[in-house]
């Protein structure tokens, strides 16, 4: 067995343990209802290597919504379906500095499309240029893509944290309304608006994350598998952006304490990957002012650092 999956072992459970107090810094996601009921203190966290060796410990079997993680792979799909010219007509390359469902530059700064396809906004536009002739369809193929990607078959939405989405997302709406008034966003916004929420709501553990930020470390090939998911390029598309907007408008920081291309979401989940080694599922559902995991932070700084693992 590999030494550093044993160290990893050993010292995961500490690691944790350390990191938990961290929790009552931060506050759960309140303004999805659903996400109002997550445990205040639970962190969890799955690290998996190419070997298929894997080292977890606290809450790693809790089941969440991946939120704003699912923006990492709709990304990577519509890429796969549009290709780069179209999608960077739609949406921008560059970190906001703004919270991740501001409105603020899409008035402000012409030409009026998302400055990054991880804000709201481009994710918002992103769902909107996934192939397939329904709404029911182009849910579908996402939710398709990740079981292949987690290898998982069983993933599924959560149909509570859907329709509480549906019903609280106001700004979204906004958002989306705007998008297409300004002529950005083609199609029907209710129907865009449905295939956002539904990726935003899939069920996922640490275990899903940590296989499906496996693919990216391994630039699109399942090294378990063998089988090649992801054109190397679009990978590196997605971990640049990982690296430069994952973590909203605190990514230059994370970039500097933990060192790692990274995607969070509000539910608390975290998907973060050592190039060419480990995928990582993080979930810690108290949120920092940013709307990242409090504790979920705290753990990979800890980690990254003891096991010098920053790409920097």
């Amino acid at each position: 067995m590999n030494i550093e999956i044993e160290k990893l072992r050993k010292q995961l459970p500490e690691w944790v343990k350390s990191s938990v107090p961290h929790s009552s810094a931060g506050k759960v996601a309140s303004y999805i209802p659903e996400l109002a009921k997550a445990s205040h203190d639970a962190l969890g966290i799955t690290l998996l290597n190419t070997k298929g060796e894997f080292a977890s410990a606290g809450n790693f079997e809790m089941c969440f919504t991946m939120q704003s993680i699912s923006k990492v792979y709709t990304l990577i799909l519509a890429l796969m379906d549009n290709g780069e010219d179209k999608v960077f007509s739609k949406v921008g390359m560059e970190p906001t500095g703004d919270n991740f469902n501001s409105m603020l530059k899409l008035e402000l700064v012409r030409p009026g499309i998302p400055f990054n396809p991880f804000i709201n906004a481009g994710a918002i536009m992103v769902s909107s240029l996934i192939h397939g002739s329904s709404q029911q369809e182009k849910s579908e193929r996402i939710l398709q893509f990740f079981k292949e990607l987690a290898n998982n078959n069983n993933l599924k939405h959560d149909e509570d944290v859907f329709h509480s989405e549906l019903e609280s997302g106001h700004l979204n709406r906004s958002i989306a309304y705007f998008l297409k008034g300004n002529g950005v966003l083609d199609g029907d916004v209710e129907e865009v608006l449905q295939i956002y929420f539904c990726h935003c709501s899939i069920l996922v553990n640490c275990a899903d994350l940590a296989r499906m930020a496996l693919v990216l470390a391994c630039d699109g090939t399942d090294p378990l598998t063998g089988k090649e998911l992801i054109p190397h390029r679009v990978v590196q598309i997605a971990k640049t952006f990982m690296t430069t907007c994952g973590m909203y408008n605190a990514s230059g920081e994370f970039a500097i304490q933990v060192g790692l291309p990274a995607k969070s979401g509000v539910s608390g989940g975290i998907l973060a990957l050592v190039p060419g080694r480990y995928g990582i599922g993080v979930i810690g559902p108290s949120l920092n002012d940013k709307g990242n995991s409090q504790a979920g932070i705290e753990l990979l700084e800890k980690i990254s650092q003891e096991m010098k693992w920053s790409i920097f």
